[in-house]
């Protein structure tokens, strides 16, 4: 007994984790709360409003490189991941507490940029930043997001609510901001030359929360389940998966891929289909709807923001079980979703 290995977090992964910790928390919830699990916590507010809360964390060399991206684009980077989380739940984002530790030598002017990024995202949106905290970091700048918005409580749509049959659909293309990421891994933003190219990275350091999206989409009753893409689909379909006990299948000549996406994965020999279904942070929504009604949604979708609701997948009955289809033909992605504790 005395070598037996201890157990590590990187063995548990983080969804490991959160399951290990998270069980004790939820059983001591008040009626009408919503806790961990979803993208946001639900409290119950005013009436039928329900007051939403959620926090991220970004940490320079895990989910950013400070060297690579620019002031401005990191500060609206950083308060949109949090009202991507807001989208998800079909509400409006109201106020934001910023919290951040920064190394002692950085320059006053690159602060000024990078509040004049958030403020940019956060006139567009109507998020006041009501406070936070700062403080002197030894290893790198960490930047946590606090956003409480608001929702109609009776249109809120949570991750434990597909079913069987359901039509699996997400509102935009997915893998543009892995292939940003990549482009910038390999130096490409300093010389943007091709239009691609230059959209990719765009797509990576300034990502689009589907706030209207989202609301529309949770007043639809057709619309069961719903989360925001941040992992990838094939990590967050597994979230979907854990909390509505329910199984898919994702048909990989059907996922959403852009133009710039495509010319560059030829270019560099990317497996186009990994990085649309195991690349994350593109923050579109990932949703299930009813499927004797989703020619019907994607209609009023496509005429509400003149763009598809690409159908992707479907809802089955094989508890944990996520399945890829090629043409009709079973297949297995070498690479997976992003874990915080098992990548790099």
């Amino acid at each position: 007994m005395k070598n037996q290995k201890k157990l590590r977090i990187e063995d548990l992964g983080e969804f490991g984790f959160i399951a290990r910790f998270s069980r004790d928390f939820l059983k001591r919830l008040p009626a009408g709360v919503t806790g961990i699990g979803d993208d946001c916590a639900v409290i119950p507010w005013k009436g039928r409003k329900k007051l939403l809360v959620t926090t991220d964390l970004l940490i320079d060399g895990v989910h950013f490189l400070k060297e690579r991206i620019s002031a401005r684009d990191l500060g609206y980077k950083s308060l949109a991941v949090n009202l991507s989380d807001i989208a998800a739940m079909g509400g409006s984002p109201r106020w934001a507490f910023l919290s951040i530790a920064i190394p002692a030598e950085t320059e006053v002017s690159w602060l000024d940029e990078f509040f004049r990024g958030w403020r940019q995202l956060a006139a567009r949106t109507g998020v006041e930043l009501l406070g936070g905290d700062t403080t002197k970091s030894r290893a790198g700048l960490v930047i946590n997001v606090a956003v409480l918005g608001e929702a109609d409580g009776t249109h809120i749509k949570y991750r434990s609510s597909a079913r069987p049959g359901d039509i699996v659909a997400v509102t935009d293309n997915l893998g543009d901001s892995e292939g940003g990421l990549r482009l910038i891994l390999r130096g490409e933003e300093k010389s943007r030359t091709k239009p691609e190219g230059k959209y990719l990275i765009s797509r990576h350091y300034r990502p689009h929360p589907h706030l209207e999206e989202g609301r529309f989409l949770a007043g639809q009753p057709e619309v069961r389940a719903m989360m925001d893409v941040s992992d990838g689909i094939d990590s967050d379909l597994r979230r979907i998966m854990e909390r509505s006990g329910c199984g898919v299948m994702v048909f990989l000549e059907q996922l959403p891929i852009s133009p710039a996406l495509k010319k560059c994965a030829g270019r560099f020999n990317w497996n186009l289909e990994e990085v649309a279904a195991a690349g994350g942070e593109d923050y579109c929504l990932l949703l299930t709807v009813a499927p004797e009604k989703f020619t019907g949604l994607a209609e009023k979708f496509f005429r509400r923001f003149g763009r598809p609701l690409p159908a992707i997948g479907q809802i089955t009955d094989e508890k944990g079980q996520l399945r890829y289809f090629r043409n009709g033909h079973q297949v297995v992605l070498e690479k997976s979703g992003y874990d915080h504790f098992k990548h790099g």
